[in-house]
C-alpha cells in the first residue's frame, strides 16, 4: 500500500476508499481465517470503513455488520459495498442471542463521548453489553476494541506502558472500559473463547483525530493546550487491518494488545509544523507536561509490522484537507482533557 500513497486525499469518497483499502498481509489472513466474520457496532464512525475492508480482502466471505442503524446512510452504504447489515439493539439479550453466531467477532460497541451525565448508559453499554455478548458469542473468537485511557499517566520519557501494565482508570469512562475488559475476559476464561482486547491510541481520519484538532487550532488561531505534550496516533486504515488481522492472535483468556504508532509525537512540535504549513503563529497555553497516556506498541508491530501509513504523510494529508475546507466531524478527541471527563 505504502507505494501507491496519493498525495492529496481529493475528497471523502476517496478517503473511505483509502480507510478500507486491504493491504495484502490482510487479505492473507483473512483467506486463511476459518469462517464468516460478524462486526458488532458497525455504525459508528470507524465501523463502515472496517467493514468494508474486510469485505475488499475476501469477497467470498460473509461480512455482518450490526447495529441500531438510526442513520439509515450507513446502512445503505454497507449494504452497496456487500456488506450484509441487521438492526438490532445489543442491549436486548433476546435481539443477540438471535444474532448469527459466526466464528469471528469484530466488537466496537461503546459509549464515550456524552459520558459526563450519562454514566449509567455508558456503563450499560461499556459494560453490560460485552456481557451479552460474551455469552451469546461463547463460541467464537471475540476481538474487542478498548482504549489507551485504562492506563495510568506516565511520563514521555519511559518506561511506556505494556501490556501487563495494571489499569489505572480516571473518571467514568475509564472505568467503564476496565469494567468492559474484565467482563470479556471473565466469558473468555468461563467458555474458552479465545479473544483480544485492542487498546487502541489515536485514530486518524482526515474529518477527525489528534492531528485534525491541531491543526484546526492553529488555523482558527485557538490555543493548543500542553498539559497534553505528547499522544501516539496512527492512520486508521492501519488500525482497521490490524484489528482484522488480530482474529489470526487470540488467546484464552483475552489478553490486551496495545495499538498505535511507533512514535509519541510532540503536540508542540506538530503546532508549529502546521503553523508553518499555514503561515500562522500557534499560541499555546499551560505549561508543558510530559505526562500522559504513553503506551508501548512493540507487540502489535511484531505481529503486524510498523503502520503503512507515517506520521509525516498523516500531517501532509491533514494540512491539505483543511486548506481546501474539506468535511469534518464535530468530535473533538479531547486528549488533552486529564480529569477522565469526556
Amino acid at each position: 500500500m505504502a507505494a501507491d500513497l496519493p498525495d492529496s486525499v481529493v475528497d471523502v469518497e476517496a478517503l473511505e476508499e483509502l480507510l478500507s483499502r486491504p493491504p495484502q498481509a490482510l487479505i492473507d489472513d483473512l483467506a486463511a481465517l476459518d469462517g464468516d466474520i460478524i462486526i458488532l457496532g458497525v455504525g459508528g464512525k470507524v465501523g463502515p470503513c472496517l467493514a468494508r475492508m474486510a469485505k475488499r480482502a475476501v469477497p467470498g466471505k460473509r461480512i455482518v455488520g450490526v447495529a441500531r442503524f438510526s442513520d439509515r446512510e450507513v446502512r445503505r452504504r454497507l449494504d452497496a459495498w456487500g456488506v450484509e447489515t441487521i438492526a438490532c439493539d445489543l442491549l436486548d439479550r433476546g435481539s443477540v442471542s438471535q444474532l448469527p453466531k459466526l466464528p469471528n467477532v469484530i466488537y466496537m460497541a461503546g459509549k464515550k463521548f456524552g459520558t459526563t451525565g450519562g454514566e449509567p448508559f455508558t456503563w450499560a453499554m461499556n459494560a453490560h453489553v460485552p456481557a451479552l455478548v460474551g455469552e451469546a458469542f461463547a463460541a467464537s473468537r471475540i476481538v474487542a476494541f478498548s482504549t489507551l485511557c485504562v492506563y495510568p499517566f506516565t511520563d514521555v520519557t519511559g518506561p511506556l506502558c505494556h501490556e501487563d501494565t495494571a489499569p489505572a482508570p480516571v473518571g467514568e469512562y475509564a472505568n467503564s472500559c476496565v469494567a468492559r475488559e474484565r467482563v470479556f475476559q471473565y466469558f473468555s476464561k468461563r467458555h474458552g473463547t479465545p479473544g483480544r482486547l485492542i487498546r487502541l491510541n489515536y485514530a486518524i481520519d482526515m474529518r477527525y483525530g489528534v492531528l485534525h484538532d491541531i491543526a484546526s487550532w492553529v488555523y482558527t488561531g485557538q490555543p493548543i493546550d500542553l498539559r497534553a505534550g505528547h499522544a501516539n496516533v496512527i492512520w486508521q486504515g492501519d488500525v482497521n487491518a490490524q484489528v482484522l488481522r488480530a482474529l489470526h492472535h487470540c488467546e484464552v483468556p483475552s489478553r490486551p494488545l496495545n495499538m498505535g504508532g511507533p512514535e509519541q509525537a510532540s503536540v508542540r512540535a506538530l503546532a508549529v509544523e502546521f503553523g508553518r504549513r499555514f503561515g500562522l503563529a500557534p499560541e499555546f497555553i499551560n505549561p508543558e507536561s510530559g505526562l500522559g497516556w504513553h503506551n508501548d506498541t512493540s507487540l502489535a508491530a511484531k505481529l503486524f509490522g510498523y503502520p503503512q501509513v507515517s506520521l509525516a504523510r498523516m500531517v501532509d494529508w491533514t494540512v491539505d484537507w483543511i486548506e481546501r475546507d474539506q468535511p469534518q466531524y464535530d468530535l473533538p478527541t479531547h486528549y488533552e482533557a486529564r480529569d477522565g471527563s469526556f
